[in-house]
């Protein structure tokens, strides 16, 4: 049944069957009022993707674009667990990462200088439980922007992607996922990729480029379609006007610079950024009459334009930008003076902290990460509430500051942004793969980076910091991991489409810094260990690269990888035999899960009893895995002891120091353990003849017996004879 849409609209819906599922693409069912909707169908999975484009350029120097994730409790068939709020409140950090997923293809794909306000909302309505939504949201997002009659050079799609039994697939299930050792987000555009993140357990280089070719092949169908809906609805063009560079003034700062960069421009990166700042104000100075700042031979000029001086400067800055592609394309010599390949200085320190848990400091070029590492108890990991049913407990939490003062500028501190967030999650899924077991070290780990200085790649400096510091602290990482950025500048002419033939016109830089950055075609971000990728990420400045490019880069980033994991390693070679004396010690025990409930009690009066009386934390898994913790070692011992005679099991043979709790004519009951009474006859008492039990056992006597029996109705024989 078609809903009456007050415009006229007919609901209009193309299907098609993509990866063992219908998808569906649907307009006009709902969102009147915005610019484009999109309802996005794929198994029980619904999600609205939802643009709105404001009416006025903005002014201001870059594009605003925002794209958000909303989650939805309800589309799990699930009420927040939180006692106090039940409503959605701030996105999670899963929603604002996978806002940020949407984000990064996307963007690059609007022209350079459009400033039209857009707004970008996909809304998961429905969730199937066997996959996770973002894909679906992606697709909701691009469809949504392909009929709002924007400049959008799209269609993209992505699939996020595993290996099971040897194979690629795409939506895998919670416990599919588990068993993958890659979770692998591709997102593409007709025959390439325009973003991709990875999280890996030490895989190789060779099964990512793989995995990306199966995505780039199996994504097409996703990209008709939204091409078919977008022919149907048809929307027309929306006029607008890109704030471009005035060509006249480029041309005229061009040539002022010409021949005023060069080697002078070239090495140390703080000396290379006072040269160029003399320049620019050189350049004020040149054309002060036109910025209406100089004074003629008759009189003064006091007319002053704050907008034509941001002119200038903004055709300075592409000056610069142009004169660092063709000096590494041309010259093979990059900013600072490296070679393509090469690594800027490293130094690193740990141990530098001397209250925390775990510290160090890393020292690339001028980036710099000090990171810190606070071991807990496993219950002070965090808990995850979202709309997601796969929630559960973070026991490894990587967060991440980098605030104004660490690129030279004033800004306001506050809550951590998008940015932040997403560079603490790369960090973290970084080390994931390498930590011990809980049962082996169960600790919550929290791993804190405080950016110092920033030159490039800050996220990479995260990893290596917090990878050094885990080790200073003691936690018994599998292997260590490094980190490194990669840049990359494909030299063809403007506007032209980059092709696989390219290949050898594409420039790959290790250890990408800022400079590299700003006038780059991508950058991308690669962790792992001697045996393989743990993490990957990689954004794109052009409009799709072929995969041939991209395997180009991964190769080259190995020895980059391999070179900083050296110096980490020349620093500490390991992971310290002991935790610091400053960190709770931790003692686990592993129980018959059947027993957790003699440990907690009615109520949990026994454990409260035990944590009381002894000064230990008792922490309980559902697995059985009791772990108790605490800064006295005696006191530790003491509530394992109270635990393990709570949970003991009878075992025949075994001596135990028993406590009388009744007296019979045949005999004794004696209390072994917790709840666990056992008869002593009157014969095992002594070796010699006994009249009357009384007259040698009294209740409430500490005797010292042996387990002789357990009968098949679970009756303990005990004896106090031949001890």
């Amino acid at each position: 049944m078609d809903i009456i849409n007050p415009s006229g609209k007919k609901t209009t819906a193309v299907k098609t069957e993509w990866l063992g599922k219908e998808l569906s693409l649907e307009v006009n069912r709902v969102g009147f009022r915005t610019t484009s909707s999109v309802l996005v169908k794929y198994g029980d999975t619904v999600v609205l993707g939802s643009v709105v484009v404001g009416t006025k350029p903005v002014v201001q120097d870059f594009f605003p674009l925002s794209i958000d994730y909303e989650e939805k409790y309800y589309a799990s068939g699930k009420i927040s667990s939180s006692k106090f709020i039940k409503r959605e409140g701030k996105p999670s950090d899963n929603a604002v990462l996978v806002g940020r997923l949407i984000d990064r293809p996307i963007r690059p794909l609007f022209p350079k200088g459009y400033r039209q306000e857009v707004q970008v909302v996909t809304t998961v309505l429905s969730m199937d439980p066997d996959f996770r939504p973002d894909m679906v949201a992606m697709i909701a997002a691009s469809s949504a922007l392909m009929n709002a009659g924007v400049p959008f050079d799209g269609p993209v799609a992505g699939l996020r992607i595993g290996r099971i039994d040897g194979e690629f697939k795409a939506f895998l299930s919670p416990e599919e996922r588990e068993k993958s050792a890659l979770d692998l987000v591709v997102a593409c555009k007709d025959g390439k990729v325009v973003m991709v993140e990875a999280g890996a357990k030490e895989v190789s280089e060779d099964m990512i480029i793989e995995a990306m070719h199966w995505a780039v092949k199996n994504v097409q169908p996703a990209l008709d379609l939204q091409r078919e809906l977008s022919k149907i609805v048809n929307t027309p063009e929306q006029e607008y006007e890109l704030v471009l560079p005035d060509e006249e003034i480029q041309k005229k700062v061009d040539k002022w610079c010409d021949g005023k960069f060069g080697d002078k421009v070239r090495g140390n990166v703080l000396e290379r950024a006072q040269i160029l700042d003399d320049l620019k104000y050189q350049m004020h100075d040149e054309f002060a009459l036109e910025l209406g700042e100089g004074e003629t031979d008759n009189e003064k000029v006091e007319w002053y334009d704050e907008n034509l001086r941001d002119k200038y400067n903004q055709a300075f800055e592409l000056a610069v930008h142009h004169e660092v592609r063709r000096s590494i394309v041309e010259d093979g010599v990059r900013p600072d003076g490296r070679k393509l390949d090469e690594v800027r200085p490293l130094s690193s320190q740990v141990g530098i902290l001397p209250r925390t848990h775990g510290s160090s400091l890393f020292t690339r070029g001028v980036t710099q990460a000090m990171n810190i590492v606070t071991l807990a108890p496993l219950s002070f990991g965090q808990l995850v509430d979202t709309m997601e049913v796969t929630d559960g407990v973070r026991r490894y939490m990587h967060h991440y500051n980098a605030p104004a003062y660490t690129v030279g500028e004033c800004g306001r501190l506050g809550s951590p942004g998008r940015r932040e967030i997403g560079h603490g999650y790369l960090a973290e899924r970084a080390l994931l793969p390498v930590l011990p077991k809980e049962e082996d070290f169960p600790y919550a780990i929290r791993s804190v980076t405080e950016i110092m200085s920033q030159n490039g790649s800050t996220s990479m400096a995260a990893t290596c910091s917090s990878c050094l510091a885990l080790m200073d602290a003691g936690v018994p990482l599998i292997r260590p991991v490094s980190g490194v950025a990669m840049g990359l500048m494909v030299d063809v002419p403007k506007g032209q489409a980059i092709e696989a033939k390219d290949i050898d016109k594409a420039y790959v830089l290790t250890d990408l810094m800022d400079a590299e950055d700003f006038a780059g075609d991508m950058d991308f971000k690669v962790t792992g260990t001697t045996e393989g990728v743990t993490a990957l990420q990689m954004d794109m400045k052009v409009h799709g690269l072929p995969v041939e490019i991209l395997e180009k880069a991964i190769k080259q980033s190995h020895a980059g990888r391999m070179f900083i994991l050296e110096h980490m390693l020349s620093v500490i070679p390991g992971p310290r035999d002991e935790i610091s004396k400053y960190a709770p010690r931790i003692e686990k025990l592993v129980v018959n899960p059947d027993k957790i409930g003699s440990i907690i009690g009615k109520g949990g009066e026994t454990i409260n009893k035990i944590t009381s009386e002894t000064g230990a934390m008792v922490d309980i898994e559902e697995s059985g895995l009791v772990t108790v913790s605490g800064n006295d070692p005696e006191k530790i011992k003491k509530a394992l002891d109270w635990i393990r005679g709570l949970v003991e099991e009878p075992e025949v043979g075994k001596i135990y120091d028993g406590k009388v709790v009744s007296i019979k004519d045949f005999g004794a009951f004696v209390n072994i353990l917790p709840g666990v009474d056992g008869m002593l006859h009157i014969s095992q008492i002594s070796d010699k003849k006994i009249a009357n039990v009384s007259d040698v056992l009294k209740v409430g006597q500490e005797v010292r017996v042996r387990l002789v029996a357990i009968d098949d109705k679970g009756r303990l024989s005990l004896s106090m004879r031949n001890l």
